[in-house]
């Protein structure tokens, strides 16, 4: 009776099970997760740190870990403990509703019982699986009616990165290999210089650039050596130069792209010729690191024994495909021994060597693995699915699944919507520059230097014959020194401060409230339109430049270490004190120094930008934009003695838009500062509009007797396109950064055509614009162009991926700059117009490295020229 009482009760449970699953799943507070001890000979790794069972828990799962499972990873059983998990025997920890590990089951030793037959009916389990190798695995699996979720059968897509077991292995392996190389290796990696002599670099040589072999380079790279890289596909070699590594190719041109982010096998004659390449590369290099594979055969031999020999004595070779039997003939899978003088690394546990980051890593792939097929809040629930589309959910899922309920599900068929060959990479900019050098002959390349020279100097001839007044002339002058200083200013900057230098760039463009300061009247409210447009413009720009210096400075935390010494940048009030307060006394002692004051902040925004290059002098740049701008402003008011009334509505306008910036900034996640300059931005565009409207509103009665006066209207309407596009444009980055509209690029039919029709009608609107003189003309040609313009920045920074958004952002920063240099032209504000040419000229030159950085031709931001996404997908 007790027999047949259990038996009842299992078979309850397991239609219970069914039954449920059937319909919504299992609750994730009726599942048991086990996680058991590796046998695997020297396998040190666990599925699950205590990080990932934490969040296992508190997902709902409970969860079960064998006494010793993490000891060897540097976790124990009280670190388990601690975060709610149950420590348990080897059996019950195989019992349990879904079991997730390193190693597939295999024959226990200890307790003389292959893991498997511990498993309950109908569980599920987790692990590396290599099901194509495993068949006998698989039948005794099936027994169980076992759904198997294969990690190393996670499908190589962009939306699986984060479940990519192989992958987070690969680079431990990578940067691993480097480390036991130079361990092995009787010289230092890096070269030097000492009174003992010169020590010359390390040269090592990585055949493979997927995951593995990009992290060698790397780690290498770091470490000093000088590092060479053989791919036999084109993308694999452009990231080898990317880590500035020298890529080696040979003659025959034969793409290498395989499935699946692997190589495929070359043609005859590609092997012999890269065989002779490696015969050659032997014989100099210190340290070879091999990572090439061919998924379901045997690695391929590409070093030969007597290519091996040929080897300097204390040379060393660490063959990451050993497990695979080897790309190095002479190679003992497993083992570390030396050939003829050479140091041969043939270990196939390289992940578990690291077994701390290697568990980490691996137990962040499962955690987020379950999340994404289950995302479900309550119960366990997934489903494979015979028809699915290329890059999905879905295909991650059917990929993943080998087995489900005992029925073998592997392979996956092919997903629908596979996408087409990816097209030939275009060649960076460099690569460009460099072969246009090439082909250019000497007399040709001085004759081109010699014809821009001529045309610059004579341009200038000409805007001085043309020019309508001294006024303007000494606008020129101001606004070509300042663009040359922008240019020149960062050159030099860190990538990683290319987010905090646009930050900062777009808070100092916030100066256009200098131009609504300047047009603003009435008194304790604005009187007519003109003034209302200047007073709006006022506060928007002061909602730029609280928020923008605040999200600066939030960005430049984010790279201090607890180890850094302490700041005391509340000391740079001092400077800033005595600038602006020692203004007011001059003012107060009847003074008029307006212009070193828009000299002095001109000054302090170029220190900004200069600042801003490098990691040291960040925070230093960050306080000279804020002085700079304080300065401006100061000066501003100064120099137009409003009146008490007028005076509060200035500082009650702008004292309310910095208010709202700065609580903006405060209150934004860190992971949003990058859309919030966007953001920010966008109000650049909108003050520059506003203030060129409300310019040519308040200067219309005087446009018949001011001899510049068609200057003036050029430069309104101008100032008026650029910031309509810079305003909806930024609209569109900020959305499409922070997920609100899609990211992939919106390529609407007839977009060329559209976009030059914008353009024409654009610039077509200027010639009644300048023709008829009447005040309703102008002003509908001023309300026109700012709608297409608005229209134009959509369809431009719409057809743009949302990977390319923060280039777009840095030409739009540039656009914004133009436009403040119209409102000093419009104003004849010295201090607009050299702020407006340093942000102009250094965001074009910011655009051009940021495009260098990411290996992509430089983007040009103009009708039809919109490039295609290029949503990051990683190498393997």
């Amino acid at each position: 009776m007790p027999l047949i009482a259990i038996w009842l009760s299992s078979v309850q449970l397991t239609l219970s099970y069914l039954i449920l699953s059937t319909l919504k799943g299992i609750p994730y507070k009726q599942l048991t997760v086990g996680v058991p001890k590796e046998i695997f000979e020297n396998e040190k790794r666990v599925a699950l740190s205590p990080a990932g069972v934490q969040a296992l828990i508190k997902q709902g799962f409970n969860v079960v870990v064998e006494s010793g499972a993490g000891e060897a990873s540097k976790f124990s059983d009280d670190h388990y403990r601690e975060v709610g998990a149950k420590i348990q025997g080897t059996k019950e920890v195989l019992a349990s509703d879904v079991i997730v590990k390193v190693r597939a089951p295999m024959h226990n030793p200890a307790l003389g019982v292959h893991e498997a037959d511990l498993f309950k009916t109908a569980p599920t389990l987790i692990s590396f699986i290599y099901p194509a190798q495993n068949p006998d695995l698989l039948k005794k699996l099936a027994e169980k009616r076992t759904t198997v979720l294969a990690m190393d059968q996670v499908p190589r897509v962009t939306i699986a990165q984060g479940y990519d077991a192989l992958s987070s292995m690969a680079n431990i392996a990578g940067y691993k290999a480097v480390v036991l190389a130079a361990n092995h290796f009787g010289r230092f990696f890096t070269g030097q210089i000492t009174a003992a002599g010169k020590v010359p670099p390390a040269k090592v040589l990585i055949i493979g650039g997927g995951v593995a072999g990009l992290a060698s380079a790397g780690a290498a790279k770091s470490m000093g050596a000088v590092v060479r890289g053989f791919d036999t596909r084109a993308a694999a070699l452009e990231q080898f130069k990317s880590l500035g590594a020298e890529p080696l190719e040979v003659d025959i041109k034969e793409s290498g792209e395989g499935q699946g982010g692997y190589a495929k096998e070359m043609s005859k004659e590609f092997i012999e010729a890269e065989m002779k390449l490696f015969a050659k590369q032997c014989q100099d290099v210190d340290i070879i690191i091999t990572t090439a594979l061919i998924p379901g055969k045997k690695a391929p031999v590409l070093f030969k024994k007597d290519m091996i020999e040929s080897m300097k004595e204390g040379s060393v070779v660490v063959d990451l495909a050993a497990e695979a039997g080897g790309n190095i003939e002479t190679t003992k899978p497993g083992e570390l021994y030396v050939h003829k003088g050479v140091t041969h690394i043939g270990y196939t546990d390289l992940p578990s060597r690291m077994a701390t980051q290697a568990s980490t890593l691996y137990s962040n792939n499962i955690i987020k693995l379950l999340k994404a097929i289950s995302p479900d809040k309550e119960n366990f629930y997934f489903d494979p699915k015979d028809q699915f589309d290329y890059g999905t959910l879905d295909h991650v899922i059917r990929g993943t699944v080998v087995m489900k309920d005992g029925k073998v599900i592997f392979p996956a068929p092919p997903p629908n919507n596979i996408p087409q060959g990816a097209p030939v990479k275009p060649k960076t900019v460099a690569e460009l520059e460099a072969e246009k050098a090439a082909t250019i002959t000497p007399f040709r390349k001085t004759m081109t230097s010699a014809s821009v020279y001529t045309t610059g100097l004579a341009s200038m001839l000409g805007l001085g014959i043309v020019s309508p007044n001294n006024a303007f002339t000494q606008m020129v002058t101001t606004f070509g020194l300042a663009g040359i200083v922008g240019y020149h200013t960062v050159w030099g900057v860190t990538p990683a401060l290319h987010s905090p230098l646009m930050s900062v760039t777009n808070a100092i463009s916030g100066l256009t409230a200098v131009g609504g300061l300047v047009l603003m009247g009435g008194t304790y409210f604005p009187e007519n339109a003109p003034q209302s447009l200047a007073v709006l413009s006022a506060f928007i720009s002061s909602v730029n430049i609280a928020g923008g210096f605040l999200v600066t400075q939030r960005m430049l935390d984010m790279f201090k270490r607890p180890t850094d010494p302490p700041e005391y940048n509340y000391l740079y009030l001092l400077p800033g004190g005595v600038f602006v307060g020692g203004y007011a006394a001059a003012l107060s002692g009847g003074y008029s120094i307006e212009q070193m004051m828009y000299l002095g902040s001109g000054l302090c925004c170029v220190g900004a930008l200069a600042g801003l290059s490098t990691q040291g002098t960040a925070r230093l740049g960050n306080a000279l934009g804020m002085i700079g701008v304080a300065g401006g402003l100061a000066a501003t008011l100064g120099g137009l003695k409003p009146s008490p009334e007028l005076l509060a509505q200035m500082s009650g306008a702008m004292a309310l838009g910095g208010t709202i910036g700065l609580t903006i900034a405060k209150r934004i996640q860190i992971t949003d500062l990058p859309q919030l300059v966007a953001a920010f931005h966008s109000l650049v565009g909108l003050a520059a509009v506003l203030t060129c409207v409300a310019e040519y509103m308040i200067e219309y009665p005087h446009f018949a007797t001011d001899p510049a006066a068609n200057l003036t209207k050029i430069v309104a309407y101008l100032g008026t396109y650029i910031g309509g596009v810079t305003f909806s444009g930024s609209l569109i980055a900020y959305g499409k950064l922070q997920g609100i509209l899609n990211s992939a690029p919106l390529l609407l039919p007839g977009r060329h055509a559209l976009n030059a029709g914008l353009l024409a009608a654009s610039f077509g609107g200027m010639i009644p614009y300048m023709i008829d003189p009447s005040y309703t003309t102008g002003i509908t040609c001023l309300g026109s162009v700012s709608a297409l313009s608005a229209i134009m920045g959509v369809t431009l920074t719409a057809a743009i991926g949302g990977a390319d958004m923060p280039v777009v952002i840095t030409v739009l920063n540039s656009y914004s700059g133009w436009a403040l240099c119209a409102e000093g032209f419009l104003l004849n504000n010295n201090l607009l117009t050299i702020v407006g040419a340093l942000i102009g000229s250094s965001g074009a030159i910011l655009s051009y490295i940021m495009c260098v950085v990411r290996s992509q031709q430089k983007l040009c931001f103009f009708p039809g020229s919109e490039k295609p996404n290029s949503e990051c997908s990683l190498e393997r």
